[in-house]
């Protein structure tokens, strides 16, 4: 894949892609057909967007307080989508990843740093994911978490293999898993019967349900920026059409953003859908234990049918294999940026496959593991998004496609509030 993991030569599918894309720069392509050759990267980015994470808090916000945070999740979305955004034009503008831009720009030390921290951030980010897939692995087939921890990372391997034949395939395979997540909860809408009108007004009216319900929202937008899938979307798209002027980079830029808007709506369609599920089924029913993945489990299968329960483990499975392999490659990329060491990525997915199979193999509390992965990647949010914007701004390094003052303004303004909301849930959960 042009300016993902691992992978520097042209690979089949390619040769056909650059093509159709210089058809419709060149207004050659109409319709659906002048768009194709340019939906991709956003797809694997959104990956992160509907990983098991997103499940536990989404599940536990519709379950403790009803309609009540849609807006929150709508508003997390929005901000998702001008990240990613960023984070695309920063490859197409300089042909470089932000890891290897902050090798260039930054000190030494400063490269060092952050690449220390992006690394325990990718172990993190693994950890969640491999406990996610294994733990749908658990409840849809009885399988023990430690050997369903190894299937999970066997999948993820798999999915990997697709690199093998050119990025069009990997892109395909992770779409395919995105879809049927969202199939997935578009079945779970259907039996859950929600309250439309609740729906529509919750989605546009700001509203809270005491302090506990505040913490929650704060984790949802504090959660909503992944510093993995920052790294990755500028690698993504650093080589894979290049503008040959400013002119063309502006339009395929444009073409980006239309790829990052259908696969961000996607996700967020997936995490209004938990939540609305959740606060349909679960906020009345008198049931405990059903703000967890395993208790959404269980009461899919009590109030609703056993197959309504493998609906909901069977995305969770599709979302785990997807976000896995995700981390990996986000780990690749960062590794090859910071310090410009590149190690198979099987290896690497071997290497950070370690961490999740002990987590697994102690017995520790699956959604305390997917806690914690998240107060990690809490962590991390400032070291990516920081010197994302703090390039994007620089006309030196992105010619035309640098930001103006007052996107600067407003990125920089939503970066300081996801920032600060990171800070109070950190000194929450430790003071």
């Amino acid at each position: 894949m042009p300016g993902a993991p691992g992978v520097e030569d042209v690979l089949p599918g390619e040769a056909a892609v650059a093509e159709a894309a210089r058809r419709s720069l060149e207004g050659e392509s109409r319709g659906v057909r002048r768009i194709w050759p340019f939906l991709g990267p956003a797809f694997i980015a959104a990956v992160a967007y509907i990983d098991p994470g997103n499940f536990a808090t989404n599940i536990a916000g519709g379950a403790k307080f009803g309609y009540t945070l849609l807006w929150v999740v709508l508003a997390a979305n929005l901000v998702a989508m001008l990240v990613q955004t960023q984070s695309a034009k920063l490859g197409i503008a300089t042909g470089r990843n932000l890891a290897e831009l902050c090798r260039e720009r930054f000190s030494r030390r400063t490269s060092i740093g952050l690449w220390l921290q992006a690394e325990l951030v990718a172990m993190a980010t693994d950890v969640a994911e491999v406990v996610g897939a294994a733990l749908g692995l658990n409840l849809l087939f009885g399988i023990p978490l430690f050997p369903a921890g190894l299937i999970a990372g066997a999948g993820a391997f798999a999915i990997l293999a697709l690199q093998q034949f050119g990025f069009r395939r990997l892109e395909a395979g992770i779409t395919a898993l995105v879809g049927v997540v969202v199939a997935s909860f578009v079945i779970e809408l259907f039996h859950a019967k929600p309250a439309a009108g609740e729906v529509a007004k919750h989605l546009v009216l700001p509203g809270f349900s005491g302090s506990e319900s505040i913490l929650l929202a704060t984790g949802i937008v504090g959660a909503t920026v992944m510093p993995h899938v920052v790294y990755l979307h500028s690698a993504l798209t650093q080589r894979r059409i290049v503008g040959r002027d400013e002119a063309e980079k502006k339009r395929i830029l444009g073409f980006e953003k239309v790829d990052v808007v259908i696969a961000l709506s996607l996700a967020g369609l997936v995490n209004l859908s938990m939540m609305i599920v959740a606060a349909a089924l679960f906020n009345t029913s008198g049931l405990t234990g059903i703000d967890t993945i395993e208790g959404a489990f269980e009461g899919l299968e009590t109030l609703v049918s056993a197959n309504a329960a493998t609906i909901f483990g069977v995305a969770l499975l599709a979302s785990g294999f997807a976000s896995s392999s995700v981390g990996t490659m986000a780990g690749q990329v960062v590794m090859q940026g910071f310090i410009q060491r590149r190690i198979p990525i099987f290896m690497r997915r071997a290497i950070t496959l370690a961490p999740a199979l002990f987590v697994l193999a102690i017995g520790f509390n699956p959604t305390d593991a997917l806690v914690f992965s998240q107060v990690v990647l809490s962590f991390g949010i400032p070291f990516a998004l920081v010197p994302l914007l703090l390039i994007a701004r620089r006309r030196d390094i992105m010619g035309a496609l640098a930001n103006p003052s007052w996107l600067t303004a407003v990125a920089g303004s939503l970066a300081a509030l996801i920032i600060a909301l990171n800070v109070f849930l950190i000194l929450d959960l430790f003071l």
